[in-house]
């Protein structure tokens, strides 16, 4: 979806007249591919400041659909995309931002055997999709594949956001364990707080594109935007080595017959999203 890559003098004269960006700066952010994994309160205002910062192409990932209760926090979507999938309604209002970039929606989940494939030719990887498992995929996708990783979560007004692989460590250098399991549905989220994440994941991604100083990779920050408190940390010394093997990121499709599958799910979410053959413990 879009037309390609046409710059605007006018559109940009703002962008360029900051002195870190210029006019070759701006060449770089048209020349770029960006991934963005996760649609969501994460991935909406990210997606505008990109789409408006002028990335050349931005490939959307995210397997879910439009919600009403989506709407306070994702800001791309509106009553009327309720029941659509988020790439394409997101990829939609994008293009009527900025129609001189192409987008690129897949409506499916990351996943192991596919996260290759979905970063191949990007520079730059989002990691927006609020979830330990998808986080820890595309840390190992972007390592393999040398490319900056910049990976944020929040839940109700506390989150962080951090840059890894391509000359840090990953992610699970930083998160070594699984975490507790919650969600926004069960801990809630301001809009206003998973915004000014998301669109910090926006500015990290241009620093990055740009190559401006100071090197973001190998720092996180801890945001507790209640009290209004960023605590900024190094992780460049920080090493996966030792960890043990972490769980594989599946889709229905990689489960094989002769597979014995065991559903520890509740029975509301089972029967939400039924895996076929699957033991219910």
């Amino acid at each position: 979806m879009g037309e390609g890559n046409a710059m605007s003098e006018d559109r940009y004269s703002r962008q360029t007249a900051v002195p870190q960006v210029g006019d070759d700066g701006q060449a770089k952010l048209a020349a770029a591919r960006v991934l963005v994994v996760g649609v969501g309160g994460l991935g909406c205002p990210a997606l505008l400041y990109l789409a408006g910062a002028g990335i050349g192409r931005l490939r959307l990932v995210d397997a879910d659909r439009v919600s009403e209760s989506n709407l306070h926090r994702q800001t791309l979507f509106a009553q009327a995309d309720i029941g659509r999938f988020k790439v394409e309604a997101a990829a939609e209002r994008l293009s009527g931002l900025n129609p001189t970039l192409v987008y690129e929606p897949h409506a499916l989940a990351l996943t192991d055997a596919r996260a290759d494939a979905l970063l191949a030719g990007c520079d730059v990887v989002l990691d927006a999709a609020d979830s330990y498992l998808v986080s820890c995929a595309l840390s190992d996708a972007c390592t393999r594949a040398g490319v900056p990783l910049v990976s944020a979560s929040i839940l109700g007004m506390e989150g962080s956001i951090g840059v890894f692989c391509d000359k840090a460590p990953g992610y699970r250098a930083v998160f070594p364990e699984f975490p507790a399991p919650t969600s926004c549905a069960s801990a809630g989220v301001l809009g206003p707080a998973v915004g000014m994440l998301g669109a910090w994941m926006a500015q990290l991604a241009l620093h990055l594109l740009i190559e401006y100083p100071p090197e973001p990779r190998g720092r996180l920050w801890r945001a507790d935007l209640g009290a209004g408190r960023f605590v900024p940390i190094s992780f460049i010394g920080a090493s996966e080595e030792g960890l043990p093997p972490r769980p594989l990121l599946l889709s229905p499709e990689d489960i094989l017959p002769s597979d014995l599958v065991v559903d520890l799910r509740s029975e509301a979410e089972r029967e939400a999203l039924a895996c076929t053959g699957a033991v219910a413990a």
